[in-house]
């Protein structure tokens, strides 16, 4: 008999003949997740299965945070043969309960004596003479006494979820846009969650901003990096470009100028990063610079897809996730960003391209956008 974890995937399953590279995938990074702590990851008879650990709370934790792992349950592994001995082991596993339960019997191996139906009614009689605080309820249990038979016999009651999604990776890489707010956080994490490996752009406006503001964005990067099995932040000196286009370009425009730079730079790292597509985490309408034609003017600029995953969704809805995955309270620490400098008085809700770029006429792009690529520094969280 051997203690173990019996991990599940969700629609990996439907992906039919290219279901054994997602399940490859899966399994590296399910070995990321619990390295360090000896555990042993395989598939087998079309389970994934983590063995070998010592800390079972920690082990559930780690791999429920795996993009991919649907739920994970603490299960016993034993010979299926002796079926007095999987009784004793289900009344063991169901003494504690209190309430009312069903046994849920799977016979993946046809050549066992009993029926998956014989298995229920004998099991669950035998779990009933045993604890008098359960009740049989086959409609709406408490509880559910898992027995699978395949090559072995495997038990378990408790279910964990997981956040679900697909393995990162196997969707192409994209490029973050990270500031130190609530919302791009969660527009990175949702956009991983479907399999896309994400690299960070933060902009970073010192002296104007800190060094402790730059650390809070590494900590959101940090707490991205395990489900998303590592992030590189590309820290890029934005002060200089910020000064010019506050002294040189209609203060009304400043933001919408600055977030055309910003695209522009994002998308040169995300180039040499190999990445396809951008990602933001603005939302229609919760700032000036969020407008449909505001956003329009921002992405003008861009010739790779920008990806907004939050685009419909109010503050309320974000950081309901945010405090979900573990990011609200770094993001509400109140260290500025380089968004709050030199921030407009009126800025422009419905912008005229041509307005924009009489304004950039005034900069030297290429120029400026190249000595803040010059300056950036890369960080591997």
């Amino acid at each position: 008999m051997q203690d173990l974890l019996l991990v599940r995937y969700g629609e990996i399953f439907l992906k039919g003949l290219n279901r054994p590279y997602f399940i490859r995938a899966l399994v590296r990074k399910i070995r990321y997740a619990v390295r360090g702590m000896g555990a042993d990851v395989h598939v087998h008879d079309g389970r994934i299965f983590v063995r070998g650990f010592s800390d079972l709370d920690t082990v559930i934790d780690r791999v429920t945070r795996v993009f991919g792992v649907h739920s994970v349950s603490p299960a016993v592994e034993m010979p299926k043969e002796d079926f007095d001995a999987l009784c004793d082991q289900a009344i063991d596993m169901t003494k504690d309960l209190k309430g009312t339960f069903k046994v849920n019997a799977r016979r993946s191996d046809k050549r066992y004596p009993m029926n998956s139906m014989a298995i229920n009614e004998e099991v669950g009689y035998r779990i009933l003479n045993a604890n008098p605080e359960l009740k049989v309820d086959v409609h709406h249990p408490d509880y559910l006494m898992n027995i699978e038979i395949r090559d072995m016999a495997y038990l378990y009651v408790k279910v964990v979820p997981a956040v679900g999604g697909m393995p990162v990776g196997t969707n192409g890489n994209a490029t973050l846009l990270l500031s130190g707010g609530i919302d791009s956080p969660v527009a990175g994490w949702m956009i991983a969650k479907r399999g896309v490996q994400i690299n960070a752009v933060h902009f970073h406006s010192y002296p104007y901003t800190s060094d402790r503001a730059k650390e809070k964005v590494l900590d959101l990067a940090r707490k991205l990096s395990f489900s998303c099995c590592g992030i590189k932040v590309h820290v890029v000196p934005f002060t200089e470009i910020q000064m010019q286009i506050h002294e040189k370009c209609p203060d009304e425009y400043t933001t919408l100028i600055m977030r055309r730079y910003m695209m522009r730079i994002a998308e040169r790292i995300a180039e040499q990063t190999e990445s396809e597509a951008l990602i933001t985490g603005e939302s229609i309408g919760q700032v000036a610079s969020q407008t449909m034609t505001a956003l329009g003017t921002t992405d003008a600029v861009a010739r790779m897809p920008v990806f907004r995953p939050l685009i419909g969704f109010d503050k309320s809805e974000i950081i309901a996730i945010a405090r979900k995955i573990g990011t609200l309270e770094i993001s509400e620490q109140p260290f500025e960003d380089c968004c709050t400098v030199f921030t407009p008085r009126h800025p422009a809700t419905h912008p005229k391209l041509e307005k924009i770029l009489e304004g950039e006429s005034r900069l030297d792009e290429e120029e400026l956008i190249q000595r803040a690529l010059d300056g950036t520094e890369v960080i591997r969280v």
